[in-house]
């Protein structure tokens, strides 16, 4: 997967310790309620569209630019459901990184985009939708995670997004 070039501008300054970055993750449900996983490279499991902001990106901007990017899928942000810190991630190559993630429900701009979802880039090797009750495994647990709050988000939108107090 590739290193946007503003993180690796700041590798070289550096080296692997900890980045703090801001990321964004999407919950894409289709009209019939299926939702939209890829099949992440790096490590097997089935996840939500996410990625990293680039520097001054709109987080809704950037994900729908993410999930576009990864899935070939269009989507329509519709609100925020949570915001996040992930645990440290560890890379093969000793970089260490940790996300505030901004978790999103979306969809598919329409019919035609349910349609295009494919493996549109080396970050995924399938694409697919699948019923909340019929989720593939191994399933990434941000995943599940992802999805919890964006139920809990549109099932009572006046609580608004979640987080830790």
């Amino acid at each position: 997967m590739p290193i946007p070039e503003f993180v690796a501008a700041l590798r070289a300054r550096v080296g692997h310790d900890l980045l703090w970055l801001p990321g964004v993750s999407g919950v894409v449900r289709a009209p019939d309620g299926r939702v939209l996983l890829g099949r992440r490279a790096d490590s097997g499991e089935w996840a939500v569209p996410s990625g990293i902001l680039e520097p001054g990106e709109e987080p809704a901007v950037g994900l729908a630019r993410e999930i576009q990017e990864e899935t070939g899928v269009a989507v329509v942000v519709d609100r925020l459901a949570a915001v996040t810190t992930t645990e440290p991630v560890h890379y093969p190559n000793g970089d260490v990184t940790q996300y505030v993630d901004l978790c999103f429900a979306c969809r598919p701009v329409d019919d035609a985009a349910v349609a295009s979802a494919r493996v549109a880039d080396d970050e995924s090797t399938a694409v697919g939708w699948f019923p909340p009750d019929g989720l593939p495994s191994p399933l990434a647990p941000s995943t599940g995670e992802r999805l919890a709050h964006v139920r809990a988000a549109l099932a009572d939108p006046a609580a608004g997004a979640h987080f830790r107090r």
